[in-house]
């Protein structure tokens, strides 16, 4: 931990900053996965589908960039290698070679309702700390997240299971 020029003591900015950069690993691990069902789906929605995750795949990776620099400004380091995302991420890979296009939605559903979860409990820790500027970013990503399992819900339930 490097000293910062904001108003947060030492302990805040290392608690604050664990807890983005393990939400980092697991945005990486959720930006492969959402690239892995893209690449691979199939079925009679598949250009829905491809193209759905693709958008959802560019959103989530957009994010990675901020929520590192929010880790060097408050004085952390952050991740530095796939290994490092690997000891990091609660969200579970899928290596599996055949996914139904419902399965990969249910699971990416999952996953980003994980994610709201994660962030709902950094933005708690910020909160508790007043740093309002992180604080600040997880709600505008919460609301990201929770609009990419909206989608997946909602795309789920109007094609159904259609392999």
């Amino acid at each position: 931990m490097t000293d910062t020029s904001n108003h947060l003591g030492a302990g805040s900015n290392g608690e604050i900053s664990n807890a983005l950069t393990v939400l980092l690993a697991d945005m990486f691990t959720l930006y492969v996965k959402t690239k892995n069902f893209h690449w691979h789906v199939s079925g009679p929605h598949f250009r829905d589908y491809h193209l759905l995750l693709d958008e959802q795949a560019a959103q989530i990776f957009g994010t990675t960039d901020t929520i590192a620099e929010r880790v060097r400004k408050l004085g952390g380091t952050t991740i530095r290698s796939i290994g490092h995302i690997s000891r990091l991420q609660r969200i579970t890979d899928n290596d599996i070679d055949k996914v139904a296009p419902a399965d990969m939605l249910a699971e990416l559903l999952h996953d980003n309702r994980l994610i709201v979860g994660e962030m709902r409990h950094a933005h708690a820790l910020c909160d508790g700390q007043d740093d309002v500027s992180s604080a600040s970013l997880l709600e505008n990503w919460i609301d990201e997240a929770e609009g990419r399992a909206w989608f997946l819900d909602e795309t789920a339930r109007h094609h159904g299971s259609d392999g």
